[in-house]
């Protein structure tokens, strides 16, 4: 029935793409927020399937930065360096222990080296953006990709659904649970539906860090290049970080522009909200089952340890 193409004034159209752009709507409306977008994402995947996924892929990264640097017009650069610095040290702890801890874990439970090294830099960095940088350096096969990928985006929806009540059972401060977020969850999509949730400082403090910790990408990219012994490849460099920043001195440093900031802003939300439906409607059944047992064990395991490591370090030192 939903999949049976009709014709409408000579259109051809099939009722779950209907489905699929009445969603799309409601998530340009004020009513849906990330995680609302999220759950119908993976609602849709797991009923009528996604009927455009070949476009939403190639759409949903560009959405995400696009957004990310919009987000950069509501932050003040002052702010930003002071969240930066409180952030430094364990972005810089939590990614070296979790590199290290990923190639143990991985070894005891026999998983390849490349899909090993690729989970463990999404956990420790900033998830899928991470291993689409790394997987290039790697040499990385497709299959090696797509497990990886879908490990990641599979513990990034939990996370999103879980931080914010957790957050609010332990009454974390909004600067204690924006600092939690972008060092524990993975990719920054889901950084910043969590912390938006939680409140705009933490909102702040969580774009900011999560921005800094990605540009530990190039870094890593380096050093894998180095430890796998590859030659001649090319390092994806996160240019849209350097978007945010731009924005981020407009906002400051610029005084006309600031009557933008509000509108640029909740655009940005609402591409960030339309990102996280986009990135549900792509994790079908047959994504989760095809990644196994084991390399979500590697991811949970992982996930945990710098979960609950980093929330034990800021609830006693932030």
């Amino acid at each position: 029935m939903f999949h049976t193409r009709r014709v409408l004034c000579g259109y051809p159209f099939a009722l779950r793409e209907v489905v699929f752009g009445l969603i799309v709507i409601f998530c340009l409306t004020p009513w849906a927020s990330p995680p609302v977008a999220l759950a119908l994402g993976l609602l849709l995947a797991q009923t009528l399937g996604n009927p455009f996924s070949a476009q939403t892929k190639k759409v949903t990264a560009k959405l995400l930065q696009y957004s990310v640097i919009g987000l950069g017009f509501g932050m003040n650069a002052h702010a930003a360096v002071q969240a930066g610095r409180e952030g430094l040290l364990f972005t810089v702890a939590s990614i070296a222990g979790t590199l290290v801890l990923g190639y143990l874990v991985g070894r005891w439970l026999g998983l390849g080296r490349r899909v090993v090294h690729l989970i463990s830099c999404g956990t420790a960095i900033c998830g899928g953006s991470a291993i689409a940088a790394v997987g290039p350096v790697l040499r990385a096969k497709d299959e090696e990709m797509s497990v990886a990928l879908g490990t990641v985006f599979v513990l990034n929806a939990v996370a999103l659904f879980a931080f914010p009540p957790i957050g609010h059972a332990l009454a974390m401060t909004q600067n204690q649970f924006g600092l939690w977020c972008a060092i524990a969850i993975h990719d920054t999509s889901s950084v910043v539906g969590a912390a938006a949730a939680y409140g705009d400082q933490a909102l702040q403090v969580a774009t900011t860090v999560k921005l800094a910790r990605a540009l530990w990408i190039i870094p890593v990219a380096i050093g894998t290049a180095l430890v796998f012994k590859q030659k001649g490849v090319k390092i994806k460099i996160p240019y849209f970080i350097l978007g945010f920043v731009v924005a981020m001195l407009i906002n400051t440093f610029v005084p006309a522009a600031r009557p933008l900031g509000p509108l640029m802003v909740s655009l940005a939300k609402i591409g960030l909200t339309l990102t996280l439906f986009l990135i549900g409607a792509g994790l079908s059944m047959q994504v989760v089952k095809s990644v196994g047992p084991r390399p979500y064990l590697l991811g949970t395991v992982l996930w945990l340890v710098i979960s609950m490591a980093s929330l034990y370090v800021i609830l006693h030192t932030v």
